[in-house]
């Protein structure tokens, strides 16, 4: 387990570092899908105190990444395989609309900060870095859906790749099929990133469309792979 964080931070609330903490352990399993999250516990754990921990786990709620049950209960959002098609299926809708949107938008703006999360993704993968991998390519989605410029797009798939957030975890760090090696797959997402950034600037609207799903579907076929392991 994980050390407590500091709390001495500046310009983050402790309910925003406990969120991140409880958020972490959650995407790294370090707290098991259907494990139940008890409050005391949670304040020994980050040294952070009651009110904190209880704003955390509303976050969390409105995440998808807790669950609350009868008698108070919290327990960590298990994964089935309903809820991950229903993920997917919002992921391909939701990134083919930023799709369209950022066709008819002027996004230069937005290009540095996908550029820099795509180096940070490969930096990542270099030193083998599996939570930076995954929180870079988190990154790198973040502001690929603010080019539709559109925030209720931007916080719903912020809500959608809270939970893929958790599966990358478990595809980045597994070698999952014996035919696509695991540096195959970096490899691969690599270049899918650097085609988005690319038809982006050009404004080619049906290879960028192409290349999300591809990319949405290579992930997919990972984890359900993994789930029938």
């Amino acid at each position: 387990m994980r050390p407590a964080l500091s709390i001495t931070e500046p310009k983050q609330s402790l309910g925003a570092v406990a969120y991140r903490e409880i958020y972490r352990r959650i995407m790294t399993l370090d707290f098991e899908p259907g494990q139940r999250l008890e409050e005391k516990r949670l304040m020994a754990q980050l040294g952070i105190g009651r009110t904190p921990i209880r704003e955390a786990l509303m976050h969390l709620s409105d995440d998808f990444m807790v669950e609350s049950h009868p008698k108070a209960a919290v327990i960590v959002r298990p994964i089935t395989i309903q809820n991950t098609r229903a993920t997917f299926a919002a992921l391909k809708v939701l990134e083919a609309g930023v799709v369209e949107l950022a066709m008819r938008q002027e996004i230069s703006a937005m290009l540095p900060e996908l550029e820099a999360a795509n180096h940070a993704v490969k930096a990542a993968i270099a030193r083998m870095d599996i939570i930076e991998l995954v929180e870079a390519n988190s990154r790198f989605h973040h502001a690929f859906a603010r080019c539709s410029l559109n925030e209720y797009i931007v916080n719903c798939l912020h809500k959608v790749r809270c939970e893929t957030n958790r599966l990358a975890y478990l595809s980045y760090g597994n070698e999952i099929d014996p035919d696509r090696s695991l540096q195959t797959h970096y490899r691969s997402v690599i270049r899918e990133h650097d085609t988005i950034i690319e038809t982006l600037k050009k404004r080619d609207e049906n290879r960028l469309k192409k290349t999300i799903l591809q990319h949405v579907n290579t992930f997919q076929q990972r984890i359900i792979r993994y789930m029938a392991s």
